[in-house]
Parts: C-alpha cells; sequence; structure tokens
C-alpha cells in the first residue's frame, strides 16, 4: 500500500512516502514559508524524488489536529481535494498520537503515555495513551485531547495514575511541561524529547488505521482542532 502523508499543524510541518510501514522518503517543510505556498511544490517534489505519481498513492494519512488552525485547513483542504479527485481513503491521525507513538516501545505493556504541545497563551494541547498489554507499541486513547495548562493537564494524569509512578511523556521542547511535573511532583516519572517531524509516523499510523477500516473518504474528513479559532471566540464573544 503506497501512502503519502502529510503533517501541517505546526510550523515545523512534513511530508512523507510509505509502502505498507516502510518509509521509502519524506522531508521537513521550511517554517519561514506558509503551507499555502510551499504545499503542493513540496509534494510533487517527494513524489518526483521517489519516481511516483499522485495517482498511484493508495492512501493519504494526515494530521487531523490539533495545532495551527490555518496549517490544518490547508492540509485538510489539500487532501480532501486529492481524495475526491483520485477516489482514494483518508486516514485521520492525531498528531500527539503521532509523538506518543516514538516513544511507545520505551514503556511497559499497559503503561500510560502522555503527548503534549505547545497551544501558546501559556496552554498545551495533550493526549493520554495507554500502551497495549500484548508488548506490540500501539496506543489506545486514554481520555480525550484537551487544550489546559501544564499543570492543570498532569494533575489529570495523576488520577489516572492513582498509586502507580509509570508515566512518560514524550514533547518537542522540555521547557513546556518539565517545570510542571516537578510543582506536580511528577519529577519521577520520564520525559522524551521526540522529533517534530511527524509526517513518517502520520503514514504509520495511517496505515494500522487502514488496517483496521478506520478510514473516511474526503467528504467526511474533518479537523478535530480542540480549541475554537480566535475568529471563531471574538465573533461570539469568547
Amino acid at each position: 500500500m503506497l501512502i503519502l502523508a502529510l503533517d501541517t499543524s505546526s510550523p515545523s510541518g512534513s511530508l512523507a512516502l510509505l509502502r505498507d510501514t516502510t518509509i521509502l522518503t519524506h522531508r521537513a517543510s521550511s517554517p519561514e514559508e506558509p503551507y499555502s505556498s510551499s504545499l503542493l511544490r513540496d509534494t510533487c517534489g517527494l513524489l518526483d524524488e521517489a519516481r511516483i505519481s499522485l495517482e498511484a498513492i493508495d492512501l493519504f494519512a494526515v494530521d487531523a489536529g490539533p495545532g495551527s488552525f490555518t496549517g490544518l485547513r490547508v492540509g485538510l483542504t489539500t487532501v480532501k481535494g486529492w481524495a475526491e479527485i483520485w477516489g482514494r481513503p483518508v486516514a485521520a491521525v492525531s498528531g500527539l498520537e503521532a509523538m506518543a507513538s516514538q516513544i511507545s516501545r520505551l514503556a511497559s505493556p499497559g503503561s500510560l503515555l502522555a503527548a503534549v504541545m505547545d497551544a501558546r497563551r501559556g496552554q498545551i494541547f495533550g493526549g493520554a495513551f495507554r500502551s497495549r498489554s500484548d508488548g506490540s507499541g500501539a496506543l489506545d486513547p486514554a481520555g480525550e485531547e484537551v487544550v489546559a495548562s501544564p499543570d492543570e493537564f498532569l494533575q489529570a494524569l495523576r488520577l489516572q495514575l492513582g498509586s502507580a509512578r509509570e508515566l512518560t511523556i514524550a514533547c518537542t521542547l522540555p521547557g513546556m511541561i518539565g517545570p510542571a511535573m516537578e510543582r506536580q511532583g511528577l519529577g519521577c516519572c520520564r520525559m522524551e524529547t521526540v522529533s517534530t517531524v511527524l509526517a513518517p509516523f502520520i503514514g504509520q499510523l495511517g496505515y494500522a488505521k487502514a488496517i483496521r477500516g478506520d478510514v473516511v473518504d474526503a467528504l467526511h474528513l474533518d479537523a478535530n482542532y480542540i480549541r475554537r479559532s480566535d475568529a471563531e471566540m471574538n465573533w461570539k464573544g469568547g
């Protein structure tokens, strides 16, 4: 199965081409250039490098959020167009799960993992996951993804942990969550810095979703923004 994976959820986005779970090639986007002008060019470059046409893609996998409103809209709209033109399915993948998947094999089976990314305004996007007890490294959601302050998110994680203290948190910037871990008495828990190049992991998770039949068509593809846009909040008076 040929998979084209996209992540436009943050300025440090990426593209990847996979065959099943094998990464054929990938590239990171320039944070200096908006996706509206770079995404199609970078996609053509990636496909030309691999000598594969867009028509040959069997599955599109895309980061559906959370993240930047503008970035997510560009990525999802582009994938919607491709899926509609070529009649291909789409796997909508959580960027937080793509982060957590990078550390899943470091955790004991059945243990709790979390991933956090910057949501600005002193908040983070956070998601919690359980490592499956079969040792496969696959993850299951352990609650809804949220936007909250670092301390609020960690307080919720402490409730899930109970008396256990086996928690591994994936982040891209340790300073985003490290101080709050100390304040919440979780300094003994493990924090791992993961790659911001998420597209290869989006593709691998997308393949797993496709095997399960958890895909959508262009019409039903939607974003997981979690937080309303500034325009929406201002229009509705907050």
